[in-house]
């Protein structure tokens, strides 16, 4: 038996986050040891997309894990965790963290995936040298004029969800009054 006739066994031919029917794939959870059905979950198109790239996720998606989190099976409880996790920031997220309870080793699975895109060692860090992860928020510092955006970017508005530029530790993403925009990491401080 295949590890995707296993998992849509086990998943009654549905994504095992949000339920959808179609485009399902298998999707390997991080750090995979071995390759089996315990260790991956089925995801519909959109999960398996969103999950591999972090800067499309649309939060209100994964309003889904509400029930999914609560499954026995324990690689769907580890991405359900993380995508909690990276979402924190919306608030609802976080409320649902508070409440799941994870065996201890998943949730030292859970973790330990968790930078698992961060191996090149580049760390990003707030004004005040706190470090930043996907999904958090932080609190512009200053007055910040966006280019191309015809406005400014006042001081004390806070940037939920925030995601961090690969490639440069002094560069973080994140919307301000409804637009998508680069911010300089020395102009934020974490939100706690």
């Amino acid at each position: 038996m295949t590890i995707e006739t296993t998992l849509r066994a086990r998943a009654e031919n549905k994504c095992e986050l949000c339920g959808a029917e179609d485009g399902l794939t298998v999707y390997p959870v991080p750090p995979a040891s071995d390759d089996t059905a315990d260790q991956a979950v089925l995801l519909c198109a959109t999960c398996h997309a969103q999950i591999s790239h972090p800067e499309q996720v649309e939060p209100n998606h994964w309003r889904c894990l509400n029930d999914s989190m609560w499954t026995p099976v324990p690689a769907v409880q580890v991405v359900a965790w993380r995508m909690l996790t990276a979402l924190r920031g919306e608030g609802w997220p976080q409320d649902l963290l508070d409440m799941l309870y994870l065996e201890p080793e998943v949730q030292a699975w859970a973790e330990a995936g968790e930078g698992a895109g961060d191996e090149d060692g580049i760390v990003h860090k707030d004004s005040n040298g706190a470090t930043l992860a996907a999904g958090d928020t932080v609190t512009l510092i200053k007055d910040l004029p966006v280019k191309g955006g015809g406005f400014t970017a006042k001081r004390g508005t806070a940037v939920r969800n925030i995601s961090l530029v690969a490639d440069n530790p002094e560069h973080i993403e994140g919307r301000v009054n409804g637009q998508h925009i680069v911010i300089l990491t020395k102009f934020v401080k974490k939100s706690s």
